[in-house]
């Protein structure tokens, strides 16, 4: 047993130390392998999003605030990437109404208070995925009535909440009030989804943002669908993408160079 071991021990250290040309080559890759293995690991472990995709890119700017600062780091915007939390539970979600009410800053998330949920309309599999802010909790009551606490609604026979756009409202079922920051109203007042969001139509919550490498995939997907969702990703955020892939491609280009130009000054007499 400690024979093999020693041999295995062995054959792999040839194998890392190697100066051949295509083991080398084979070594990069199998590194790179383990390393985005170790990375969607790490993903799939914090997001809990073990059978979907943990990380989602925006395709259009119903969540843009206004004076953003350049690069517009901080919150959602097209062309970024966020992290879906997985929820499965009602009270894993903190409202806009709720958090603001408290000044509860521990859930102050993309420039406003309350998470901002990714769902899709109704259940509906093939409908596109929506991420809106949570902005209150209704509940359906046994007698059709409606409650909503954060408001202070209770027993209600109609909805009227006027900064979401709310009057007369009567949904069918207990759900999430979602809207855009950048909209004028909420998701339940337009054609997005006139119900409120139950907690098994979300596919997560946003958590974290890596700003601008969503273009990437935004511009494929459009090559694919016939969309112009890149149409949506601001300026100052193309900039911002065209800048950091010169600065990959130009750090390995300057080691290159450095070996080079070293190599070439010890060779010299």
């Amino acid at each position: 047993m400690d024979i093999s071991f020693k041999k295995i021990k062995n054959k792999f250290l040839r194998f890392w130390r190697s100066d051949n040309g295509k083991i080398a080559l084979i070594r990069d890759v199998f590194i790179a392998l383990i390393l985005v293995l170790l990375l969607l690991t790490a993903l799939w472990a914090y997001t809990g999003q073990w059978l979907g995709a943990p990380m989602v890119a925006i395709e259009s700017s119903s969540m843009r605030h206004d004076l953003e600062p350049f690069g517009r780091f901080g919150t959602i915007n097209a062309g970024d990437m966020v992290l879906l939390v997985n929820v499965e539970k009602r009270n894993e979600i903190v409202t806009f109404a709720e958090a603001r009410a408290n000044r509860d800053h521990d859930n102050y998330f993309y420039g406003k208070y309350g998470d901002v949920l990714i769902y899709r309309p109704y259940g509906v599999d093939d409908r596109d995925q929506i991420i809106h802010r949570a902005m209150c909790w209704i509940d359906y009551n046994e007698n059709g009535t409606y409650t909503v606490e954060s408001y202070g609604l209770y027993n209600v026979e109609s909805i009227k909440i006027r900064e979401l756009g709310l009057d007369g409202y009567t949904p069918s079922n207990s759900g999430f009030i979602t809207k855009g920051d950048n909209n004028e109203y909420c998701d339940q007042r337009s054609d997005i989804c006139r119900e409120p969001v139950k907690v098994s139509w979300i596919s997560g919550k946003a958590r974290g943002e890596l700003p601008w490498v969503g273009t990437i995939n935004l511009f494929f997907n459009d090559l694919t669908s016939g969309k112009n969702t890149v149409g949506n990703v601001p300026t100052d955020c193309i900039m911002c993408l065209v800048l950091l892939v010169f600065i990959l491609v130009m750090i390995p280009v300057s080691l290159d160079l450095y070996d080079y130009y070293k190599s070439k000054k010890e060779e010299e007499p």
